[in-house]
């Protein structure tokens, strides 16, 4: 189950960086999903940054960087991976 909790504002090709418009909150160790036209990645997030400061947690309405695993394109969606209720994992 995955919640949208923002868009891809502009993408760093060298840096492997995406900066991230969002409407809900994110914090470290969450799983995203960012989804594009052809583009289709899922991370665990291991480290953000507001104005080049380490942050654990971000709420709505911030602009954070994230290093993301593969290329993203501005306007691309970006979902918070919810664990299912009930789901065990072996």
């Amino acid at each position: 189950m995955e919640k949208r909790v923002g868009q891809v504002s502009h993408y760093y090709n060298r840096l492997g960086v995406a900066v991230l418009d969002l409407i809900e909150g994110l914090k470290v160790g969450d799983e995203v999903h960012i989804h594009g036209r052809s583009r289709d990645l899922t991370q665990r997030i291991e480290s953000m940054e507001i104005d080049h400061h380490k942050v654990q947690e971000v709420g709505p309405g911030a602009n954070v960087a994230l290093k993301v695993v593969g290329r993203v394109k501005k306007g691309d969606t970006v979902y918070k991976v919810l664990e299912e209720a009930g789901a065990e994992y072996l």
